[in-house]
This record gives structure tokens, sequence and C-alpha cells, in this order.
């Protein structure tokens, strides 16, 4: 059994005595050290390397946030669980930009806080259930980025004729389905080609299917003079 080496993080003396008699008692986890602020455990980390450190987010000198960052900045193979009462999306996104693998509330049970240990000593990343429920909440509630509106130039109607343009319809084909006058179709190509600034309906139909408009991708019909 591979021993995993731990370095506790907290300014708290009593919650410190009481991670070390839990962890003690657990045959596989050796606890190499102790801090009780953030430039301690700057210094404990590089002189020590443990495989998991145990990091409280409010710390003298330096907080937990910080601390991770520049701990990973030179030794990345350490794995780092934050280990706090803060369960506010700043706390938790800041914690997973800084590079922590673990997020677990002080308030979690013993089994959660030793399988965080284990699956990040194994390279893995967890967050108790909590933090976890949050993560998947913000998630569910993004909304997906609107698709940029294609030839924004145009109008509404003029974007759709064009699209058959796309499709390779004529001029008397795009009349008869949109139930308008030839001329008015006309009207309509011509503007388009202006705004596009091509000159035939060839062109219109390549830049319009690059663009995705059009459901064809045959060769276009005869040019029908606009």
């Amino acid at each position: 059994m591979e021993t995993i080496r731990v370095l506790i993080a907290d300014d708290h003396t009593l919650f410190r005595d009481g991670l070390r008699a839990l962890l003690a008692s657990i045959p596989d986890i050796e606890i190499v050290g102790e801090a009780a602020s953030g430039k301690e455990v700057l210094r404990l980390a590089r002189e020590l390397q443990p495989d998991v450190i145990l990091m409280d987010i409010q710390m003298p000198d330096i907080n937990g946030i910080e601390a991770t960052r520049q701990i990973l900045r030179t030794s990345p193979h350490v794995g780092i669980i934050v280990l706090t009462m803060f369960q506010d999306d700043d706390s938790v996104f800041a914690v997973m930009r800084a590079g922590a693998r673990g997020y677990v509330l002080k308030g979690a049970d013993q089994a959660v806080l030793l399988r965080a240990v284990r699956a990040v000593a194994n390279g893995e990343s967890l967050f108790s259930p909590e933090i976890a429920a949050r993560l998947m909440q913000f998630f569910a509630n993004l909304q997906p980025a609107s698709r940029p509106e294609l030839f924004p130039e145009l109008t509404e109607r003029e974007r759709e004729i064009l699209s058959l343009i796309a499709d390779g319809q004529t001029n008397a084909e795009i009349a008869e389905k949109l139930v308008i006058s030839m001329k008015t179709v006309r009207n309509y190509v011509s503007n388009i080609f202006s705004k596009l600034q091509v000159a035939d309906r060839a062109q219109a139909a390549i830049r319009a299917r690059e663009a995705g408009l059009g459901s064809m991708q045959s060769s276009s019909r005869p040019d029908d003079n606009r």
C-alpha cells in the first residue's frame, strides 16, 4: 500500500488537531507537516513536496487561493484540496481557476474527505456533494451563446431570398414561393448584390453557402437577369 503524504494548512489550531487525529488513524496516509499561514504553507510545500495539501482559504499573510496558485506554478504535481466553510460561486470558481483539484466543505463527512484525499493523490478531482450540485446548477443555467446573425446588413426578407438564391432558385421560382411580384424580387436581388458587393447570382450564392445558408450544394441555375 503506497502512503499518501499530506500537508495540512489551516490557521485554526483546533481544526488542525482534529484533522491530524482523523488522518493519523488511516494506514495509507502520512501527515508530513502543518502550516498556520500562507507563507508557511508555501515554504513547507517547497521543502516537503507532499502528495496532497489540505488548504484553507482564509489564512494570514497569503490566502489559500493565492497560495494554491503559487504552489502549482512550481510544483504542478502536488494535489491541492481546498477545505473551507465557503461555498459561494466566487470562491468555488476562484479555487478552480487557481488549479485546486478538490473542494470539500469543513462540515462534510469524514468519508468524503478521505475519498477526496485518495482521489486527488491519484490525479483525479473530487468535490463535495454540495459543491458538485452548485457546479451542475451553474452550468445548467448557462445560456448558450447566441449565434451571430448572418449578413446583418441584409433585411430578414433579403436573407430569405439570398438563401433561395443559394438553393439555385430563379427569380420566377422565388416570386412564386414568396407570393410576390417578379419586379419586387428583382429589386430585392439588386439590393442584395449591392449590399454584399457581388457582381452576380453565382457570387451571391457562393457567399451564402460559405455562411451556411441554403440547403443545396449543387451548381446554381443560369443567371435570369436578376
